[in-house]
């Protein structure tokens, strides 16, 4: 009985998580392909989005340049137009940088670890179809929400001025 219960709920988690992958696979799409404005993803809730007046390359450098110099370990660079011409395929530039502070995430995958999924952070530069370039990353406070993380404000109004901060560096917007 236990196995078959067992079965049921990792059956039913599976199509939750791949119903979950498969909107925001959808949502990426449609970003990447839309140019949406920081006010019109507002809309969509859980993104944060801007203009950047630099290159896609250029953004990602930056952003990498100035978490570099906060000491905040950089995990990975995808450079999805690259691997879209590994397979044939054409794509408008777009890089994802992945990175993280374990003193910061540590404390939400402590009240509660499926935010692992979430984390490390990621934040996606891309070219739209009329030449902007966006940069956009996933709202802390929507993360918390996905996960159900209540106990946490100070460590997410942290991540929330840093990541608003970083990203305007990489973005070349000005300073208010």
């Amino acid at each position: 009985m236990h196995t078959t219960s067992r079965n049921q709920s990792w059956t039913s988690c599976a199509r939750v998580s791949i119903r979950a992958i498969a909107a925001a696979a959808l949502l990426t799409a449609g970003l990447l392909t839309s140019g949406l404005t920081g006010s019109s993803v507002a809309a969509a809730g859980e993104l944060v989005v801007k203009e950047s007046q630099r290159s896609v390359k250029e953004t990602i450098e930056a952003l990498a340049a100035a978490l570099e110099k906060k000491g905040i370990k950089i995990v990975a660079r995808v450079d999805h137009a690259a691997g879209a011409r590994a397979a044939g395929l054409e794509l408008a530039p777009s890089e994802l940088l992945i990175f993280g502070n374990p003193k910061l995430g540590t404390p939400l995958m402590q009240s509660n670890a499926t935010i692992g999924l979430d984390l490390p952070m990621k934040v996606l530069a891309w070219q739209t179809a009329d030449g902007k370039v966006m940069i956009g990353y996933t709202a802390p406070d929507a993360l918390a929400g996905r996960h159900a993380i209540t106990d946490r404000a100070e460590v997410l109004a942290t991540m929330t001025k840093a990541l608003d901060g970083l990203t305007n560096a990489a973005a070349g917007a000005p300073k208010p």
